[in-house]
C-alpha cells in the first residue's frame, strides 16, 4: 500500500488550543496510507518581500516542509469572522517569492473546531479564496465544521464520542481518497517548480 505524507497545519498559537486536539483526533481516525507532519508556524516573522532575496530559516523550513508533503492539511478556529493572522502569514511565506509558490497543485483540506455552532464556516470561505489563487486543489465535500464538546476527546485525541468519531473518521477518508486522485492526475511544469525559470520570476 503506498503512504502519502501530509503536512498539517494548526491555525492557533495557543498550547490549549481545542484545534490541536482536534487535528490529534483527525489523526487518531485516519486511514493507514496516510502519514502526518505537523508544519509549524510560531517561529515565523511577519512575511515582507525585504526577505524574497534572503530566505531566514523559519521560511525556508516552512517551503521545504510543503515541498515535501503530498497533501497539506489546515486544521484551524476562525478569528474575527476570517483566517487567523499567524495562519494567514505562514500561507503568505509558503506562496513566496514570486514563481515559487510551493501550494501549488498541492491536494488540501480545511477543517476547524469553535465553541460557537457555526464552527469556523467563515474562516473556512475565506481560506477557500486564497487556496483557489494558490492553485491548491481543495476537497469541497464532505464540509467539516465541528462544535466542540470537551467531554467528546480525551487528552491524547482519541475520540469518546462515536458519533463524533465517525463524522471525523468519514472526513479523513474523504480526504485521502482526494490526494490520491489529485496526486494522479498532476502533471510536472507548474508554478510550483522547485527551480523555477527567470521568465516566471520577471513576469
Amino acid at each position: 500500500m503506498d503512504t502519502f505524507k501530509i503536512g498539517y497545519f494548526v491555525g492557533s498559537l495557543a498550547s490549549n488550543s481545542i484545534n490541536r486536539v482536534l487535528s490529534k483526533a483527525l489523526i487518531s481516525v485516519a486511514p493507514p496510507e496516510l502519514d502526518f507532519h505537523e508544519i509549524a508556524i510560531k517561529d515565523l516573522p511577519l512575511y515582507s518581500s525585504d526577505y524574497d532575496a534572503d530566505f531566514p530559516p523559519a521560511g525556508r523550513e516552512l517551503k521545504d516542509a510543503i515541498a515535501a508533503s503530498d497533501g497539506i492539511l489546515f486544521i484551524s478556529p476562525e478569528y474575527n469572522r476570517s483566517i487567523p493572522g499567524a495562519l494567514k502569514n505562514a500561507i503568505d511565506w509558503g506562496s513566496r517569492p514570486w514563481g515559487t509558490n510551493s501550494f501549488a497543485r498541492k491536494p488540501t483540506g480545511i477543517i476547524g473546531a469553535s465553541p460557537g455552532g457555526i464552527g469556523t464556516a467563515v474562516m473556512q470561505s475565506s481560506m477557500r479564496s486564497v487556496l483557489s489563487f494558490l492553485d491548491a486543489p481543495q476537497l469541497n465535500a464532505p464540509e467539516a465544521y465541528i462544535r466542540f464538546v470537551a467531554d467528546a476527546y480525551d487528552d491524547d485525541g482519541s475520540v469518546r464520542d462515536e458519533g463524533t468519531a465517525a463524522l471525523l473518521r468519514h472526513y479523513m477518508e474523504e480526504y485521502s481518497a482526494f490526494v490520491q486522485r489529485v496526486l494522479a492526475a498532476n502533471a510536472p511544469g507548474h508554478i510550483g517548480d522547485q527551480e523555477p525559470d527567470s521568465a516566471k520570476l520577471t513576469r
